[in-house]
């Protein structure tokens, strides 16, 4: 396992602080809408308990919530359709973008500008995804080697400290059996989703190279239709 991205702690930083709520909540309220099709009951539905859990993280009002589960049952709703496209940032990274969106004629125009106004491009499909697998990750709010010890009985494929937490990797098929266990050994659950994990990292040292990725990874996070975007790069420099 090559590691949580630094990408992902900046992004969680950037999230807590970022004034423009509106576009998160856009965004979280996407990947609700899309997990409710499954059902609208979260005690019966791992993936919408895991995007109310992602939404409560970003204090999302209970009321946009309940919307977007509603959204599944209004027939005058545009319907969701997720997309994944693949780009190049500076140095070579890669990066996987994830949308969800009711007009594919709107996002991919946004994705392919924000790329390439702040040094990136599209990338051919299946050029950046081999590079990177599908795998589950927890982050749980715990430390110490009592605590790895639980996660790794719960059936956690691995299992690292980092910045106060513990992230937890898992097989695609076992996230929703993992966290749960977790949750029921007493430890405290933040956020539970699906990430595309990179096999091997490109190191970026040059801290003029890691503000230009940094922009690029951040310009694609601001899209309202993106859900999530991953990297391969392991950002060394100070910035």
């Amino acid at each position: 396992m090559s590691g949580h991205s630094k990408w992902s702690t900046i992004k969680r930083e950037k999230g807590a602080k970022d004034a423009k709520r509106g576009a998160v909540f856009t965004q979280i309220g996407n990947l609700i809408a899309i997990a409710a099709r499954s059902g609208a009951d979260p005690s019966m539905n791992s993936s919408l308990a895991m995007a109310i859990e992602k939404a409560k993280q970003a204090n999302m009002p209970a009321a946009n919530i309940q919307r977007a589960i509603d959204r599944v049952a209004d027939k005058n709703a545009a319907v969701l359709e997720e997309t994944t496209y693949e780009g190049m940032g500076p140095g070579g990274v890669g990066i996987i973008i994830e949308t969800a969106t009711d007009n594919k004629n709107r996002t991919f125009p946004e994705v392919r500008s924000a790329l390439t106004k702040n040094g990136g491009r599209v990338a051919d499909a299946g050029s950046v995804t081999f590079q990177f697998s599908r795998k589950g990750v927890i982050r749980v709010a715990a430390s110490g080697e009592d605590a790895l010890l639980a996660i790794l009985d719960a059936g956690a494929e691995d299992a690292v400290e980092e910045d106060g937490e513990i992230i937890v990797y898992t097989e695609l098929k076992d996230l929703a059996k993992v966290r749960q266990a977790i949750i029921d050994s007493g430890l405290s659950v933040v956020e539970a989703d699906l990430q595309y994990i990179p096999n091997s990292s490109v190191v970026v040292d040059d801290p003029e190279v890691a503000a230009r990725v940094l922009k690029v990874l951040d310009a694609l996070d601001d899209l309202d239709d993106v859900v999530g975007v991953h990297t391969n790069a392991d950002i060394t420099a100070e910035i």
